[in-house]
């Protein structure tokens, strides 16, 4: 069958369209370099209101905040205030508060949604597969029995049953 037929007849699957994840595909918010503050969105993030920055909570040194491409509903990130790029450039008081939220987004995703699982991870350096590099985070991703399914697996596409702004606001009440 010639492809123009093949589309115009269609192919018995329904789309479910993302076009949201476009912009992260053509690199859209990347930093244009690695310098503190040049377009990095960790650095612009919590310059706005928690709301706006979907930032579930605040520390001293490190904030927590809602993955705008996330894997998972509920996909945190713990990401330090401070510029840096590599684990080993944190200092003693980044370390200790980037573990204790690390710690807190397990309770508050437990308590929001029920999660029975966690991927917790970093990767450092682009060669890892770092979307932004540049800036240090931490995932946080929130996994229950079943949750993958055949539309990761087979079709690329995930399926998020609630909005980013929902799920933020879940998180902050179950933050504390």
């Amino acid at each position: 069958m010639l492809l123009g037929m093949h589309d115009q007849a269609g192919d018995n699957f329904q789309r479910l369209w993302t076009p949201h994840r476009m912009a992260y595909i053509k690199g859209e918010n990347k930093p244009t370099s690695s310098e503190a503050g040049d377009g990095c969105p960790f650095c612009a993030i919590p310059k706005l209101s928690d709301e706006e920055g979907l930032i579930v909570a605040r520390g001293e040194v490190v904030y927590a905040v809602l993955n705008l491409y996330p894997y998972n509903s509920g996909h945190l990130m713990v990401v330090p205030y401070r510029h840096v790029s590599d684990y080993d450039e944190l200092d003693e008081k980044e370390l200790a508060e980037l573990a204790h939220f690390t710690q807190r987004s397990l309770r508050a995703l437990r308590k929001a949604s029920g999660a029975q699982g966690f991927n917790v991870g970093m990767n450092l350096g682009e060669v890892a597969g770092a979307g932004i590099a540049a800036h240090l985070h931490q995932h946080v991703v929130p996994r229950w029995g079943g949750d993958t399914n055949f539309m990761p697996v087979v079709a690329h596409t995930k399926v998020l049953p609630q909005l980013l702004r929902d799920t933020r606001q879940l998180l902050a009440d179950a933050w504390n």
